[in-house]
């Protein structure tokens, strides 16, 4: 009997666009002679099912099911493809816990920790990892601009601590001109900001993900773009030059493969995550940037072009973390 696997969607971000076309990309490839795939949209206007008919049917919270004409139907597990709140900050986790639901991505703790950029580098730190030296601001806390510059190194990236999509992020060089209107525009998305001192060196990241036991990292990419950093605009509208695998020296990619298989393992990661780094010349080593828990999947983004490289079709990967939610 097949598996009835939820392909959630959505979400209450600005990423909901994204995670749409994720959605489309993922419910194209994913074996239909294995598994029946439900398409359920959360969204500030409610959590609805569309069924064929095009008629919207209501999700019941109670158990997480829905119902179509005269039948109720429970799902066996869920395939999250939701980029920011509520399914990539571990909110949607916990609710599917408290189901026992098997779900794809990274627990509640592991997601609410990895969507807090601050709490990431930190935990990351403790555990040996090359992170960029940070400063977390809160929202209606009086900040001294002095304060921010004694400690950090600039230029520096001034980003959302909680989101993705690079929504709400700038590169300030010149702390007198850009810090304020910097912090301004991040405040705008979170509560929190991070000011993070900027790494010179080769943008690199790598899928990886879990398969029968084995840590798997997928052939790694490298951003090169002609924006001044990989801001929204160089990932999504085509304002950047993606290389997989990426043309770098055995040496360098083993210390990246290397790195990411222990952020996998330390953070206790579930699923396909993609890690970000930053290869320093000079260090001749990795910096990790971030850790993002439900990485984009449309047909343009960097999981599926590494899953291509590997060898693999999209069907044979989205069968591989279905049947890994049930280990």
């Amino acid at each position: 009997m097949k598996k009835r696997i939820a392909l959630v969607t959505g979400g209450y971000s600005g990423e909901a666009e994204i995670s749409y076309k994720s959605a489309t990309t993922i419910e194209n490839n994913v074996d239909k002679e294995k598994f029946e795939v439900y398409t359920i949209d959360i969204s500030p206007q409610g959590w609805f099912y569309t069924g064929a008919d095009g008629s919207k049917n209501l999700v019941d919270k109670n158990d997480f099911s829905i119902s179509t004409g005269n039948a109720k139907i429970n799902f066996d597990a869920v395939l999250m493809c939701i980029h920011g709140n509520p399914g990539e900050d571990g909110k949607l986790q916990g609710y599917f816990d408290m189901l026992k639901m098997p779900y794809t991505s990274c627990d509640a703790a592991v997601s609410a920790i990895t969507f807090n950029k601050k709490y990431t580098v930190a935990f990351a730190a403790a555990n040996g990892i090359r992170v960029s030296q940070s400063v977390l601001l809160f929202k209606n806390r009086q900040v001294v601009p002095e304060e921010i510059i004694s400690g950090l190194q600039f230029p520096v990236f001034v980003k959302p601590n909680n989101g993705g999509s690079s929504i709400g992020m700038s590169k300030v060089n010149n702390a007198s001109e850009e810090l304020g209107i910097a912090i301004e525009k991040a405040f705008n998305e979170d509560d929190q900001v991070l000011v993070e001192e900027f790494i010179e060196g080769r943008e690199l990241t790598i899928g990886v993900f879990r398969k029968k036991g084995e840590i798997i990292t997928l052939p790694m990419t490298e951003i090169i773009t002609n924006q001044d950093f990989f801001n929204y605009e160089a990932k999504y509208l085509g304002k950047s030059e993606e290389i997989t695998p990426a043309n770098v020296d055995e040496s360098i990619a083993e210390k990246v493969r290397q790195a990411a298989r222990k952020i996998y393992s330390v953070f206790n990661c579930r699923g396909i995550v993609r890690i970000d780094f930053i290869y320093n010349e000079k260090a001749a080593e990795p910096f990790m940037l971030e850790i993002n828990t439900v990485p984009g999947q449309s047909e343009a983004s960097l999981v599926p072009q590494q899953v291509k490289a590997m060898g693999w079709t999209l069907k044979e990967f989205y069968t591989s973390l279905i049947e890994e939610a049930f280990v």
